[in-house]
């Protein structure tokens, strides 16, 4: 099954580290991110610009109006992601746990619905 290990960064957290520890991290988390490609459970990753830099899109009675930055002021934004290939969602947890920034804002693992099957259902 594949899994989505969205990664929320909390700025107040983050800047709180002492020097150069978000770079170990960083290094760390990318020697993780190798290794587990190389075993074949990470598919994909990246790393997402800072939600300032977003536009947000939204249609309300057939008018589309796009905004700057995230549509939800929030403490935590996504920062990143990884596509991971696991055998269930404990099996995905364990591994999303591997990864350092629940320290510095959240990790949420999501199972990827088989687009395949609900376009058999609806008959796309």
């Amino acid at each position: 099954m594949k899994f989505l290990v969205m990664i929320y960064n909390d700025d107040a957290l983050l800047d709180a580290l002492p020097p150069g520890e978000f770079d170990s991290m960083m290094r760390g988390c990318f020697a993780h991110a190798d290794e587990l490609r190389a075993e074949g459970c990470l598919l994909d990753s990246m790393q997402l610009e800072a939600p300032a830099q977003a536009k947000s899109l939204r249609m309300r009675d057939s008018k589309i109006s796009v905004i700057d930055g995230p549509f939800a002021e929030a403490k935590e934004y996504l920062g990143g992601f990884n596509l991971i290939e696991a055998a269930d969602m404990d099996e995905a947890v364990q591994i999303a746990m591997t990864f350092p920034w629940s320290r510095t804002g959240r990790i949420e693992v999501r199972a990827v619905r088989d687009s395949d099957a609900v376009r058999k259902r609806v008959g796309a």
